[in-house]
C-alpha cells in the first residue's frame, strides 16, 4: 500500500494542472508544515528563527521545469534577491536551486548566464550555492554545468543521489573538482534501469557513498531523516577522525525538528533546507512520496477550512 501511495504523488508530482491550481489557491492542506511561506519576508523570519537554534540553513525559491526564458530569468532574480537579503541581514543561509528553474530547458546560453548573475552575487555577498539534484535525464546535464562553473566559481556545490546506479562513478569523477556535495537518497520516481528499486539496496548504496565522499577528504553533506544513516555517519567520522568542520548534517523544514536540535546539542553541524515561495506544490508532493504518513497533515489542514 505504501509503495502504491509513492507511486501515485510522484505521478501527481509531475501534474501542470494541480500546479497550476496550487498556485492558484496558495499554501493549504497541510503544505505550510513543509514550506517556509510564499514571500521573501516569511522565508526570511524562518531563517532567522532557526539560525537562533543554533541550526544552519539552505533556502530554496521553489520552482522547477521552466521552458520560457523570461521566466527563468524571473526565477534568477528571486535568487539574487535572496542573497542580499541573506548577505544583508547577515543570516547563516547558503541559496539551494533547480537548474530547470534557470533555464536548463530553455537552452545552455539561458542557465549558463543566469547562474553566472546569481554566483557574482554570491561571490560578492559569501554565500554558498548548491546545485539540487533532479530527475534521472537532468542528471548529466546538472554536473555538465557544475563542473564548467566550478572551474570559475568556488563557492559551489551539488546533490549526489544514492539510488542512482551511476553515483559511486559520479563522485569518483567528481573528487578532481574537490566538490563540497550534498548526498541524499534520491526523491524522483525512475526506472529499474537507472536507480536501485528497493530500500534496503539503496541504504547500503549510500552508505558506501557517504564513507567514499568523506574519506576523499572533501566537505559532506549527509541529508537524511533516516536514524540508521545517521548513525552511520556518526560512527564513520569517529572511526577515521574526520574534523566536525569537515561535514554536517542536513534535515527538511519541518521534519523531526526534534531530532536536528538533538544533533546541535550533540555538537553536530544541522542545516535546514527551507524552501519557499508559489510553486510549491512538486515539492510537497515529493514529500508525501518520500513518507506517505505525512499524508496525515494534508487531512488536518482539510479539515481545518
Amino acid at each position: 500500500m505504501e509503495r502504491m501511495m509513492k507511486r501515485l504523488f510522484l505521478f501527481l508530482s509531475k501534474n501542470k494542472s494541480m500546479t497550476r491550481a496550487a498556485k492558484k489557491y496558495g499554501l493549504r492542506f497541510g503544505a505550510s508544515r513543509f514550506v517556509a511561506g510564499e514571500s521573501l519576508e516569511l522565508a526570511l523570519a524562518v531563517i532567522a528563527d532557526l539560525n537562533r537554534k543554533g541550526l544552519a540553513v539552505t533556502i530554496d525559491y521553489l520552482g522547477e521545469f521552466i521552458e520560457d526564458e523570461q521566466e527563468a530569468r524571473q526565477m534568477a532574480d528571486q535568487c539574487i534577491e535572496a542573497i542580499r537579503m541573506i548577505g544583508r541581514e547577515k543570516l547563516d543561509s547558503q541559496l539551494s536551486l533547480k537548474l530547470t528553474s534557470m533555464g536548463l530547458d530553455v537552452s545552455e546560453r539561458v542557465v549558463m548566464d543566469n547562474m553566472r548573475r546569481i554566483l557574482e552575487e554570491a561571490k560578492d555577498n559569501h554565500v554558498f550555492v548548491t546545485l539540487d539534484m533532479e530527475d534521472f535525464p537532468r542528471c548529466q546535464p546538472t554536473l555538465d554545468v557544475f563542473k564548467s562553473l566550478k572551474a570559475e566559481y568556488n563557492e559551489l556545490g551539488t546533490v549526489i543521489q544514492a539510488y542512482l546506479y551511476r553515483t559511486e562513478k559520479d563522485i569518483a569523477e567528481l573528487n578532481a573538482y574537490h566538490p563540497n556535495l550534498r548526498l541524499v537518497k534520491g526523491a524522483y520516481k525512475e526506472s529499474r534501469e537507472v536507480a536501485f528499486a528497493e530500500k534496503k539496496a539503496v541504504d547500503e548504496n549510500f552508505k558506501k557513498i557517504i564513507k567514499q565522499h568523506v574519506l576523499n577528504g572533501n566537505y559532506t553533506a549527509v541529508a537524511t531523516h533516516d536514524d540508521k544513516i545517521i548513525d552511520y555517519t556518526k560512527e564513520l567520522v569517529k572511526t577515521h577522525g574526520i574534523a566536525s568542520d569537515s561535514f554536517e548534517f542536513q534535515m527538511l523544514y519541518g521534519i523531526r525538528n526534534e531530532k536536528q536540535l538533538e544533533l546541535v546539542e550533540e555538537g553536530y553541524k544541522v542545516r535546514v533546507y527551507v524552501p519557499y515561495g508559489t510553486d510549491w506544490y512538486g515539492y510537497f508532493m515529493r514529500r508525501l512520496a518520500e513518507r506517505p504518513a505525512n499524508m496525515v497533515f494534508v487531512l488536518k489542514g482539510l479539515f481545518r477550512r
